[in-house]
């Protein structure tokens, strides 16, 4: 079937973040552009619903957005006058121990360094440029590593940071067992194995974050941000088709440019038979990390945590020491399960009443899993929060799991669970997810996924420089 679309008009497949922000860029240089959505529902990565009983509101996959609010392309959109509100949680993040007291990331940088104690020194040296550069810095880690920063020395001192082994730099920085385990939890966000070089740079990125602008939720849930750009989308005259799945190339007739929010893998089932063989074999030879098992609560209180102050973090890591977290994550990367796995924590409902009826809750969880796991992790998940919040289970009133292959029959760019799009060691990082980026040898024909530069997370980026990228191409502005 051949999707009639009139002559000159721009094709976005997939509404993601990512192609919701190209669609944008499109649709604000004048092209009329179409987005086409196999699910019912917009939003990809971005998406809630009531998973578990009625009134309770979960986010399907991303919940919380340092990098949301950090993004250029966001920022340039008027979202907050369609609709999107953020919350800022009274601490971005907490990490409880083992002897009942709790590591803190709060957003003034000096009154984290005053809970750091004797790590408080080492960790404003090394962070301190960052967080006061912040806006200067986004830019240039948002874009692909190849093109020559605005900032090099700025840059480069990131980079002094960010290339190492999240483990080593743990250990050469702190003293104490807190901070180490503050700052493995940050860089776990990687999903590689904290022995990896260049995981540093996600737990420096998320730390720098939560100084300069907070770990914020979005007021009623992730859909709200899908939501907001796509209200946006269409004051601009663009048009959005649900329950379309674009299955060839050829269905778009003669679109031009088209972008693709898909992964490698889904690319090529669609426009597979119209590529080189060559660039096929590269996008084939593409790899996909570890998968994530998660769970969504609906909660007849608060999580009980012994340390009462993850009560006022918006995000909680739950995984004990470093030695703890380095542990789960070297068995996702392999082929094992961690009996005691690290598990992201999200507790919306303490700062938005509108995700759970009165008095009751909502919780979030995940951990990592090897590609594609079929384990059942739900008991390890529970016992972690048990561990730091005697009395958690009693206070479950009903769950939602979501395996690998769950999540990708839910959305087929997790593939085996991949939330990230793609394994994000140094090698594919640089490399994202060929050497031509966002470009394609057909022309015309573009990717942007989180599959390619910047990478995973919610801040539209992939979609921004692709689409900027198709409107030079074409001679736009």
């Amino acid at each position: 079937m051949i999707i009639p679309i009139p002559s000159g008009n721009a094709c976005v497949v997939g509404s993601g973040p990512n192609g919701l922000t190209a669609a944008i860029v499109l649709a604000k240089a004048g092209l009329r552009t179409t987005v086409y959505e196999a699910a019912p529902t917009i939003g990809g990565g971005a998406r809630s619903a009531e998973l578990t009983l009625p009134g309770f509101v979960h986010d399907i996959c991303s919940a919380v957005h340092p990098l949301a609010v950090s993004s250029p392309a966001f920022a340039s959109f008027p979202l907050a006058e369609h609709g999107l509100a953020w919350i800022y949680p009274p601490l971005p993040l907490a990490h409880p121990l083992d002897d009942g007291s709790a590591a803190i990331l709060e957003m003034p940088l000096e009154a984290t360094c005053a809970r750091l104690g004797e790590d408080g020194p080492a960790y404003r040296r090394a962070i301190g440029p960052l967080v006061r550069r912040w806006q200067e810095l986004v830019p240039m880690i948002q874009q692909p590593l190849l093109r020559w920063p605005a900032h090099p020395g700025l840059l480069a001192r990131f980079g002094a940071l960010a290339l190492w082994p999240a483990a080593a730099s743990a250990r050469l920085l702190f003293r104490t067992s807190a901070a180490r385990a503050l700052f493995a939890g940050l860089a776990a966000h990687a999903v590689l194995p904290l022995e990896a070089m260049g995981c540093a740079a996600f737990g420096w990125v998320l730390a720098a974050a939560a100084h300069a602008v907070g770990w914020p939720i979005p007021r009623g849930g992730s859909q709200s941000i899908s939501n907001a750009l796509a209200s946006y989308f269409e004051s601009l005259g663009g048009r959005i088709v649900t329950n379309t799945r674009i299955g060839s190339l050829d269905e778009l007739g003669d679109a031009a440019p088209i972008l693709f929010d898909l992964t490698p893998r889904q690319f090529l089932a669609v426009a597979g038979k119209h590529l080189p063989e060559r660039f096929c074999r590269r996008m084939e030879s593409y790899r996909y990390g570890p998968g994530v098992f998660k769970i969504d609560w609906a909660l007849s209180a608060p999580i009980p945590w012994t340390a009462g102050e993850c009560a006022r973090a918006g995000t909680v890591h739950v995984g004990g020491s470093l030695e703890e977290i380095a542990a789960s994550e070297r068995a996702a990367a392999g082929h094992t399960t961690a009996q005691r796995p690290f598990v992201l924590v999200v507790q919306p409902s303490l700062f938005d009443a509108s995700r759970a009826p009165a008095g009751r809750h909502t919780a979030w969880a995940y951990c990592h899993v090897p590609h594609a796991s079929t384990a059942d992790m739900t008991e390890p998940i529970e016992s972690q929060v048990e561990r730091f919040a005697p009395g958690f289970r009693a206070r479950i009133l009903a769950r939602h799991t979501f395996s690998p292959a769950r999540l990708e029959r839910h959305n087929a760019n997790l593939v085996g669970g991949d939330i990230t799009g793609g394994a994000q060691d140094l090698r594919q990082f640089v490399l994202r997810p060929t050497r031509l980026f966002y470009r394609t040898p057909l022309e015309g024909v573009y990717l942007c996924s989180s599959s390619t530069p910047p990478g995973g997370a919610v801040h539209g980026m992939c979609g921004f420089h692709a689409a900027e990228i198709a409107l030079r191409a074409r001679g736009g502005r």
